[in-house]
């Protein structure tokens, strides 16, 4: 999806039309968004458009209402297509009519899929294909119709001097205020943007760095939306946390294919060199090795020592985490290295134990880690945590000469326990700002809008409320109490 580039603006009837080249049996097809896709924690929520192609010899359209992950319609038409095809489509109240090389081969029902008035454009392979040239694209309104093409919006975002940001920004020791953010809602959603921009000093790439997304095939990288993120964090002065360079999910399914151990170690060293080069210079830091430890009990006795049993471990046993800080660090040498944990960091018990241990290790070997990162995301009661344990984890850190960082806070809550949400942030937060070990407090997201914690089970996705701001970007207590602490600290610092 081309969201750096231009879209329609439209009213009336509207005809677009393209000329694909295919090679072999690629399919290949033109996608038409009325909506943008939002991506939840790696989980596509397709709302409406079409996807118009030639499939074989024949032209298929695919339909989502926004009610199904699930096209509702895929029906084709024609026959005979070559692989050089001329694909139109006209938008036509409440028909979409299809042709292929000039000649009508079918209609179906609009379904009101572009009511925004507004088409973003994209273009698909199919799961075979290994892309195809787009020769030329044009669009033109029909009969009373209306057009006009909007450019991509700028990221430069104005700025005031009273967000949390600023706050942090002249704290006797400064930290960073980050939040973990997305290029689709970042360059169609103007609230979002402003917010992120104004509030925020830090950001996390949510998924834009993920290793399925950004090497989608070996070899074929797919930068576009990490390189939004970094030029809206150059733009509006802010750092950027890489996450996340090596872990056992987010994967692309070449990645987990079968390979000997040797292949699989050259896999991830190659892909750290690819993708920490690429951002060299432009990514602060980096989450280099993502949750490494395991959730299952067995890994914690007879002799194991907590590193969880996954496709990288099976192929390095526990040095693949030396090899992959390593592997960052050459890649980049001024870059911040994190190991980046969830559980284990927060609370007691043996989860924390192992983890500690491993860091020792990890020094002991000379593995160049500069610090650990706590995810602290609170989804039910046995994940709070009283933030004095946090400060001892911190502490234990510092004693290894490891910075800290709360790396993807969030708190899931019920109605009536905002106060609870309030409290565990915010409790979180003076802990970082109070240990000089820590050096950021960041979101998992900052908008229940967009937030990884909405109910998957039925479209359209309901949000979830474990965030600061609402759905309607609203504050909740817990945003007046981040800034209660900011203010606080800063009233009662030096000077």
């Amino acid at each position: 999806m081309n969201l750096r580039g231009p879209h329609m603006v439209f009213r009336g009837d509207v005809r677009i039309e393209a000329g694909l080249r295919r090679t072999d049996d690629t399919d290949a097809y033109l996608h038409l968004y009325g909506e943008t896709p939002v991506i939840y924690d790696e989980w596509r929520y397709e709302r409406r458009g079409v996807r118009i192609g030639a499939v074989g010899e024949r032209l298929r359209i695919d339909r989502w209402d926004g009610d199904s992950d699930r096209p509702a319609m895929t029906p084709t038409f024609g026959s005979g297509l070559g692989l050089e095809v001329r694909l139109a489509v006209e938008v036509r109240a409440d028909r979409l009519v299809l042709e292929a090389d000039g000649r009508v081969v079918g209609t179906v029902p609009a379904r009101d899929v572009f009511g925004s008035g507004r088409i973003w454009f994209g273009a698909d392979a199919g799961d075979r294909g290994k892309g195809w040239p787009l020769s030329d694209l044009h669009a033109r309104s029909l009969g009373r119709g209306r057009m006009s093409v909007a450019d991509a919006p700028g990221l430069r975002v104005p700025r005031s001097s009273d967000a949390m940001r600023d706050l942090a920004a002249v704290l006797p020791r400064p930290i960073r205020m980050g939040t973990a953010l997305a290029a689709g809602p970042l360059l169609t959603d103007s609230a979002y943007r402003r917010t992120a921009g104004e509030e925020f000093s830090m950001l996390t790439p949510e998924n834009d760095f993920k290793p399925q997304f950004v090497q989608p095939r070996r070899g074929v990288f797919a930068f576009a939306e990490g390189d939004t993120l970094v030029d809206f964090a150059e733009t509006n002065r802010m750092k950027v946390h890489g996450h996340t360079l090596v872990w056992f999910e987010a994967l692309p399914a070449w990645m987990r294919a079968e390979m000997t151990h040797e292949q699989r170690r050259r896999v991830m060293v190659e892909h750290i060199r690819a993708v920490a080069g690429h951002f060299r210079g432009e990514v602060a830091e980096w989450d280099v090795v993502n949750e490494p430890m395991s959730d299952e009990d067995e890994d914690y006795s007879n002799g194991n020592r907590g590193v969880r049993p996954q496709l990288w471990f099976e192929a390095m046993g526990e040095q693949y985490i030396d090899i992959a800080f390593h592997a960052a660090r050459e890649a980049d040498p001024h870059a911040v290295l994190y190991l980046n944990e969830y559980g284990g960091g927060e609370e007691d018990g043996p989860r924390w134990d192992a983890l500690y241990a491993l860091l020792i290790r990890l020094k002991e070997r000379g593995v160049p880690i500069d610090g650990v990162g706590f995810q602290d995301h609170e989804y039910a009661v046995g994940d709070r945590t009283d933030p004095e344990v946090f400060r001892r984890k911190v502490r234990a850190l510092a004693g290894l000469g490891l910075k800290a960082r709360v790396s993807e806070a969030d708190v899931l809550v019920d109605e009536d326990e905002e106060d609870i949400q309030a409290r565990q942030l915010a409790g979180k937060l003076a802990v970082c700002g109070e240990e000089p070990n820590c050096t950021s407090f960041s979101t998992w997201g900052f908008t229940d809008k967009y937030g990884s914690t909405a109910d998957l089970r039925h479209y359209p996705p309901s949000p979830g409320n474990a965030l600061p701001r609402d759905a309607a970007y609203e504050v909740k207590p817990a945003y007046w109490a981040l800034r209660d602490v900011l203010d606080d600290a800063r009233r009662s610092g030096p000077g």
